[in-house]
């Protein structure tokens, strides 16, 4: 989450814990700021424990990125590299289990493939979706088995 969408979700605690100073309710705070019951009652709780304060931000969620900026950079210039200038031949794909070793080679850090699935949305990579179209393509192969192929098999 964001540092703004933080701020956003503190301010919303924030006033609830007026509310609770004032004696507004539990379901009515509920109700007023579109949360669950259940989400007030632990702010309440909070909120008498330890007042106002207690409800603050605790900064953004999970543990720090082993990266630094400056490494993230140098990872995403790589990517761009493709896998062949990094021993990859077989083919033109960078895969989790690639691009974790990639990093394994690059900063003696390993990640698991989930935590590289991450590492790559945050530098704004998407394992899914290819950044172009492969140059072999057949884009009037591609329409006759759209236009003929696809609905006899949908039958």
């Amino acid at each position: 989450m964001s540092a703004r969408g933080r701020a956003k979700r503190e301010a919303v605690r924030r006033q609830a814990a007026e509310w609770f100073a004032r004696g507004v309710p539990v379901t009515e705070i509920a109700a007023r700021l579109r949360v669950s019951q259940t989400a007030v009652y632990g702010w309440r709780k909070r909120w008498r424990a330890g007042g106002e304060d207690a409800l603050a931000s605790k900064g953004p969620g999970g543990s720090r990125c082993r990266l630094d900026e400056s490494r993230l950079r140098r990872l995403a210039d790589a990517l761009d590299e493709g896998p062949a200038a990094h021993g990859f031949g077989e083919d033109q794909r960078w895969t989790l289990v690639r691009v974790s070793d990639l990093i394994a080679r690059m900063f003696r850090t390993r990640y698991t493939l989930r935590g590289t699935s991450y590492l790559l949305h945050r530098i704004g990579w998407s394992v899914q979706v290819p950044s172009h179209r492969p140059v072999e393509r057949d884009e009037g192969a591609v329409m006759t088995w759209r236009r003929e192929v696809w609905p006899a098999g949908k039958r």
